[in-house]
């Protein structure tokens, strides 16, 4: 049955994963693919990586992979970043690697609300390696297989590859509570068909927030003025993205008690089914992170909810950040709005 399963889902989720991006469940752990307007966000030097492993239990699994760097530059009030994810999905046959370097501008309008905006610049290398899988001619049709096949793609040991360059863009309002991004992606819709068809990718459109609740005096008056005092709050948060004719809806809210940080969230988005009988209800995400001097460490776990239960096994993902002590500001400038409250994982 687990075999069976996992034919089944090579075949389903390969054809809309292949027209759709990775998603991470930590979002806000991988700032610089949420949104290119993020670049610099920290106001300080900042290292990321994320690994995300999705489906365990199951043959056709998926592993994704993710290393940032980016900075901020007060005398010119930009981000600048640099973000490299590598994607294999079925077997590690299809893989997917995405260079991509950011720029973002931000812009204080008052003392307390600032807004950014970003783009980006990508190249991304795709392959798939058909070398050693069945082919259609090689099937009997008495529950035997003939060798070796005729298809030109059987006999091909190379993988067939893909590049091309993509163009993504971003902004967000804030303040030292507050804020709210949109991005999208993939402007350019580059072309994702390894033969003469046309299969163009769908932009993903993404919109995010949420707002920080201080629970002491010294995170309330921190969240203004990068006081070091231990945090203490309880962040609300959402996400909405939408790719081709599918979307999805992120839910949640942080505990951060400093040292320590716990999450919850539901991803999916019931008031919308795809398929009669197919609910629209994917996984329960459940956090637990440390963060102290600058060092963020996350794990979380996807509890599958949708039809496929617990066949999957969940995804597991893990994230680490660390951010350089911030820069002292331009003496001539007076911030209020120090940095965007985003939670760290």
């Amino acid at each position: 049955m687990r075999k069976i399963l996992s034919i089944i889902l090579i075949v389903f989720c390969n054809l809309v994963a292949w027209a759709q991006d990775p998603q991470f469940s930590q979002f806000y752990a991988n700032p610089l693919y949420l949104n290119p307007a993020l670049a610099g966000g920290a106001h300080a030097t900042r290292l990321t990586a994320n690994y995300r492993h999705q489906w365990p239990a199951l043959d056709a699994n998926y592993l994704t992979y993710s290393a940032g760097v980016d900075t901020y530059l007060p005398r010119i009030n930009s981000g600048i970043g640099l973000i490299i994810m590598r994607d294999q999905q079925a077997f590690a046959r299809y893989n997917s690697i995405d260079i991509g370097a950011q720029y973002a501008y931000e812009l204080q309008v008052s003392n307390l609300i600032a807004v950014r905006a970003g783009l980006q610049f990508s190249y991304v290398n795709r392959s798939i390696n058909y070398f050693g899988l069945t082919f259609g001619d090689q099937f009997d049709g008495k529950g035997g297989f003939t060798l070796p096949s005729d298809d030109d793609l059987a006999n091909n040991k190379n993988p067939a590859a893909l590049n091309y360059l993509n163009v993504s863009a971003g902004g967000m309002v804030y303040t030292s509570r507050a804020w709210l991004g949109f991005s999208a992606h993939n402007l350019t819709r580059p072309n994702q068909a390894y033969t003469e068809t046309n299969s163009p990718l769908p932009v993903r459109f993404t919109v995010h927030g949420g707002i920080k609740i201080p629970l002491d005096d010294n995170t309330k008056h921190g969240l203004a003025e990068d006081k070091t005092a231990p945090e203490r709050s309880i962040s609300p948060v959402f996400l909405y993205k939408a790719q081709g004719k599918y979307d999805q809806f992120d839910v949640g809210m942080y505990l951060t008690y400093e040292p320590v940080v716990f999450g919850i969230w539901y991803r999916g988005l019931p008031i919308k089914r795809y398929e009669v009988g197919i609910n629209n209800n994917d996984a329960m995400v459940f956090l637990v992170g440390f963060k102290q001097s600058g060092l963020s460490i996350g794990y979380s776990y996807d509890l599958t909810i949708s039809n496929l239960g617990t066949a999957t096994g969940g995804s597991h993902e893990l994230s680490l950040s660390y951010e350089f002590p911030p820069a002292a500001p331009k003496k001539h400038v007076k911030r209020r709005v120090k940095r965007l409250p985003c939670p760290k994982f």
